[in-house]
């Protein structure tokens, strides 16, 4: 997808004037401060998943049942989450402008392509454009998005989760070695030290969607094995949660018909739904990186 969802459009206008320019970097100063926490995704994150994401993460040690040494590891446990719309795990390991394009050129009608909760935007505005502010400098030329957030002055989570899957899921579900090849990238852009997770999105509405995705994680979740797992991974799809979502009308942003008119963006409710189901996959995947 190359917009926002049509249903989050009147939203999204209402702060135009909030995210204006282009995405030119900023200096950042001392007033930045790395969370300890940073979840990193796609659009999924601003039209549902967001606010559960910052809930769960927010109480990850009490929710997970953590002991004090795997706690100290988490720091005080400042939370940030970042969504970013039309991006993949293959987006953040681009160097040229045209590979980051999705994350750092200003969309010339919104002016937005994110959705940011957490330490980093304590407004109520969860819009905003990566490149601009103080939080967002990942736009630096001849370098990754990733290689510019994790900089040694600059984003240092003691724990990274990231969920990615729609937008490269054919890609993935027809090519195995196109996944391996997003999955090597991501390993050598992402700093050694720093304890990663990483989870495929929830399932989407319609049934033949599902399957693809379906069979793009599996590509993905091998490709992870293959490397060595650097990051744990955790199924977003299981028969669980394709049953909470796929079909489900109350779980997606419907016309006032009834019928699905956004069938890609679980919403809020399913959201929740969607970690109570996976909390114990989470919370394992996260101690054996926290081990």
């Amino acid at each position: 997808m190359t917009l926002f969802p049509k249903t989050a459009l009147t939203v999204i206008a209402l702060f135009l004037s909030l995210s204006t320019g282009s995405a030119k970097e900023d200096k950042i100063g001392n007033s930045f401060k790395s969370p300890d926490i940073l979840v990193l995704g796609d659009s999924q994150i601003p039209f549902g998943s967001g606010p559960s994401f910052l809930d769960f993460f927010e109480n990850l040690s009490d929710l997970c049942g953590f002991k004090d040494k795997t706690t100290d590891k988490l720091g005080g446990q400042s939370v940030a989450i970042i969504g970013v719309r039309s991006t993949s795990l293959g987006t953040w390991t681009k160097r040229t402008r045209s590979g980051k394009r999705p994350i750092c050129t200003v969309d010339p009608k919104w002016k937005v392509n994110a959705g940011t909760f957490g330490i980093i935007n304590r407004s109520d505005n969860i819009y905003a454009q990566i490149g601009q502010g103080k939080n967002y400098q990942f736009c630096k030329a001849k370098q990754s998005a990733f290689e510019t957030m994790f900089r040694p002055d600059y984003y240092d989570p003691k724990l990274l989760f990231l969920t990615f899957l729609g937008n490269s899921s054919r890609t993935w579900a027809n090519n195995k070695e196109a996944a391996l090849a997003d999955v090597k990238a991501a390993i050598a852009h992402l700093p050694p030290h720093i304890p990663c997770v990483y989870m495929t999105t929830a399932p989407t509405y319609y049934k033949k969607t599902v399957k693809q995705r379906h069979k793009a994680q599996e590509n993905l979740k091998a490709a992870f094995a293959e490397t060595g797992n650097r990051c744990s991974f955790v199924d977003g799809f299981t028969p669980e949660t394709i049953k909470l979502n796929q079909g489900v009308r109350q779980h997606f942003r419907r016309h006032k018909s009834g019928k699905v008119k956004d069938p890609f963006h679980p919403n809020k409710r399913s959201a929740k739904k969607f970690f109570r189901l996976q909390h114990g996959a989470i919370c394992k995947a996260v101690a054996e990186q926290l081990k």
